[in-house]
């Protein structure tokens, strides 16, 4: 393998999912889990999702001067309760998605009930991975506590579960801007967030550090949701790996409904200016891979 510092950021992308993926793998090793209800997990968990939550939260560890390995209970945390999101989001009486990632939702493999309690499965079992960081990293408890407790707030009905609930009453002509930047704070950013944080927790970031961490990520994850937003309207569905134009087709809001599509793409370059701007200052020691990570997602084409 290259040099570390060598390394593009695709290719730390790749290096990381692929370790990410392999922890993903053996997380129910040992567990006396029924067979199908292993498989309907599994089948999300592993349809080729990007990994950049994990990503970024490992970047974070390493941003602070900590260890890739540090973050690892994260990062498997933090791609499990996303799954989850995916999973319960594409439910009939959610969004009622047939394709995900190119493949049949997870419901039109397995039926609704499996598809629920995989969810349910995967949600609870993130906080597993978390609490065993313990004894295989010599992860202090107080910092695993406090990863808890964040990851609870943050998934939770004052995070990604308020923002799911806000977007399943959001409509156009009836929901405001405002209403719609709620929706994506917590939907989507609550969970960026939370994976930047985690990763500079566990890796003993200071208070000061994570306040500019928390900046880059608030402001990462409104242009990732944005990002999403304009993809739907103008995106390829081979490498959206679902249909595009669902949004316009159920009336949901988004930001080009309100501000077109160039607007929100000049709106996508403002707050990934102001991400990296938010550690550029010094606060952070090593934030070269996270200011790449920015670049990496303004520039994504899925």
């Amino acid at each position: 393998m290259m040099h570390e510092d060598e390394r593009s950021i695709t290719q730390y992308i790749r290096d990381y999912a692929a370790v990410v993926e392999q922890r993903l793998s053996a997380v129910f090793d040992g567990l006396d889990i029924p067979p199908r209800l292993m498989e309907a997990m599994k089948y999300s968990l592993h349809a080729g999702g990007k990994r950049i939550r994990p990503v970024l939260a490992v970047a974070a560890a390493e941003a602070v001067g900590g260890r890739a390995e540090q973050a690892m209970g994260v990062a498997c945390a933090v791609e499990m309760i996303h799954t989850y999101s995916l999973i319960h989001d594409d439910l009939p009486a959610m969004d009622n998605d047939d394709f995900r990632r190119g493949k049949p939702t997870n419901h039109k493999v397995f039926g609704e009930a499996m598809a629920i309690l995989a969810g349910d499965a995967l949600l609870t079992h993130a906080f597993f991975a978390v609490a065993s960081s313990v004894p295989r990293v010599v992860l202090e408890p107080e910092r695993v506590v406090r990863i808890i407790g964040e990851m609870a707030l943050y998934a939770g009905p004052a995070g990604m579960v308020g923002g799911q609930a806000a977007d399943m009453e959001g409509e156009q002509g009836r929901t405001t801007l405002d209403e719609l930047k709620y929706i994506h704070t917590h939907k989507t950013g609550d969970l960026i967030v939370f994976s930047v944080r985690a990763g500079a927790i566990a890796a003993g970031a200071s208070e000061a550090q994570l306040a500019a961490l928390e900046q880059y990520a608030r402001k990462l994850g409104h242009a990732f949701q944005i990002q999403d937003d304009v993809l739907d309207v103008t995106g390829d569905e081979g490498k959206l790996g679902k249909k595009a134009g669902v949004d316009e087709a159920r009336k949901k809001v988004t930001y080009p409904y309100f501000l077109g599509v160039e607007r929100s793409r000049e709106l996508i370059r403002q707050l990934t200016e102001e991400a990296r701007a938010a550690i550029g200052g010094g606060q952070i020691p090593h934030p070269r891979r996270l200011l790449e990570l920015a670049d990496y997602l303004l520039d994504r084409d899925h």
